[in-house]
Order: structure tokens, then C-alpha cells, then sequence
């Protein structure tokens, strides 16, 4: 049987929803749907024909049922993280795709030979892997099982599957990766261009600011180097601060308070409080 209109139809009938359905959830359950109907048709035309040899049964399982497999898997998958996905800040939603991009790392790990043998091309385990005979000696190896069927399934199509969903996600949570880094990078392109906060102080104060975030561990937990804080700083403030190792030179080699600015902020953060306590 020839199988090739039914997964160009169904590639083609993907693409449309991609297309024509705006909203990303709907188009993953349209997709889904698209995937099972196929599937169903599959079962169908196995269950009443079989295959002519052990080669069209490998080429079957392992090239032609995936197709739908694999793009069932990967809307899955979309709809999941689409419903789940924070509405919160950028930050949140950063480490929302990075620890899905790690379960998949996990998944990778755990089938590891599996994967090499796909990457590689090899074919000398394709009757065990891709026929139903093995089934008994072979169990189903799948963290997610679709379709499962004894009639319609082999020790590993849908392993291999699943390999090509997460193919596929991968690229998309990449995409999405780039996509919150650039809004993350627009909004403080948009802060500094609206939000003027300018430095009315000394080079003097904002230097032992700078060096007292630093020694003090305060940023990227102790992480952040000196001249990323001052550059940073500098910006914020709309201030050029010159060279300031040289001012924190100067700074240490005061003979009174050498952390004259820190004392007066504290000094006045206490009055403040002191005041409106009477």
C-alpha cells in the first residue's frame, strides 16, 4: 500500500493550521486532532492488510507511521506548554523554557544508544527495533505512550518518534528563548530611553557605592565583576564616571571616613525612620 498521499495530505493539512490558526492552542489541538485521524486510518489499513515483507513492515513503522507519531508527540507537547506557560515576568518565564529544554536533555541521556543508533543511520537492529514480532523479547520503550496497541506498535517506534517531537520542541523552545531575551532587552532599551534617572551625587560616592555592591556579594551572587557594576551603574544613571580605580585609589587613602557616602545614607535612612516614629 502506498502511504505517501496519506502523510503529504496530513503535512499539508499542518501547515494550513499553522497558517490559519492564530491562536497558538488552538492550532495545537486542531494539529492533534489531524494526527489521530490519521493514525486511526493507519490502524485500520494494517489491521485488514499486514505487510508483504519484513522490509516494507521496518519501512512502515520506522518512516512512515512517525510522521503522524512524531507530530502528534510535538503538539502535545506545544498545547502542554502553551497551557502552562507563567504569565509573570521575563525572568519567570526564561526559566520555565530552560527547565523543559532540561527534561528533554534528561530524556537524550537516558536513551542514549537509542539515540546514537538513530543519528548514525544504522540499520542492523531495524527488525527487532521496527517489527512487531519482538514485542514479547522487546517491550515498549516510551516515556509517553500514544496508540498503544500490540497490533500497531514495535519495541521502538515510538521511541524514535518521540526522538523527532523532541527535535522539533527543542527548535521551538530555542525560538521562544531568543524571542523572551529580545523582549527582555527591548524593555531596557525602552527603560533607559524613558526612564531618566540621573546622578546628582559625586564621582566620589558612586564609586564606593559600586565597590560596596561588589565586595558586598550583592549582585549575581558575589558573580558580577567590578567593571560590569560600574558600567552598568553608569548607565542607569546617565553619569561618566572616568576612571574609577583610580577614585576608589583615592578613596582608600583617606585619613577620616573612607566610606563617608555609606555612612551618610545610612545616617539618613535613620533619621528618616526616627521621624516619622514621633
Amino acid at each position: 500500500m502506498d502511504f505517501k498521499p496519506f502523510t503529504e495530505s496530513l503535512q499539508r493539512d499542518l501547515k494550513e493550521t499553522h497558517i490559519n490558526t492564530s491562536n497558538k492552542i488552538k492550532r495545537a489541538n486542531r494539529a492533534i486532532r489531524l494526527c489521530h485521524a490519521l493514525l486511526t486510518v493507519f490502524k485500520k489499513k494494517i489491521s485488514n492488510g499486514g505487510f508483504a515483507s519484513v522490509e516494507k513492515e521496518i519501512d512502515f513503522f520506522k518512516n512512515v507511521k512517525t510522521i503522524p507519531s512524531s507530530q502528534l508527540i510535538y503538539y502535545n507537547h506545544i498545547r502542554l506548554f502553551e497551557l502552562q506557560f507563567p504569565k509573570g515576568n521575563i525572568d519567570v518565564q526564561r526559566k520555565f523554557i530552560k527547565k523543559r529544554l532540561n527534561r528533554i536533555n534528561d530524556f537524550y541521556l537516558q536513551h542514549i544508544d537509542f539515540g546514537e543508533y538513530v543519528e548514525l543511520g544504522h540499520t542492523h537492529f531495524d527488525e527487532q527495533y521496527f517489527t512487531r514480532k519482538y514485542l514479547d523479547s522487546l517491550p515498549l520503550v516510551s516515556t509517553s505512550i500514544y496508540f498503544h496497541d500490540p497490533e500497531f506498535n514495535t519495541p521502538k517506534d515510538l521511541l524514535l518518534a518521540e526522538f523527532r517531537a523532541f527535535n522539533l520542541f527543542v527548535s521551538f523552545l530555542k525560538n521562544r528563548l531568543i524571542d523572551k531575551s529580545k523582549s527582555f532587552q527591548e524593555n531596557q532599551m525602552e527603560f533607559n530611553n524613558h526612564i531618566k534617572l540621573q546622578w546628582t551625587s559625586t564621582k566620589v560616592a558612586l564609586t564606593e557605592l559600586i565597590y560596596a555592591l561588589h565586595y558586598n556579594k550583592i549582585l549575581n551572587n558575589g558573580n558580577a565583576d567590578i567593571k560590569e557594576i560600574a558600567m552598568a551603574m553608569q548607565k542607569i544613571f546617565h553619569f561618566d564616571l572616568g576612571d574609577f580605580y583610580k577614585i576608589f585609589f583615592e578613596i582608600k587613602s583617606r585619613k577620616i571616613s573612607r566610606t563617608k557616602f555609606l555612612d551618610d545614607l545610612a545616617s539618613g535612612l535613620q533619621s528618616h525612620m526616627d521621624s516619622t516614629e514621633e
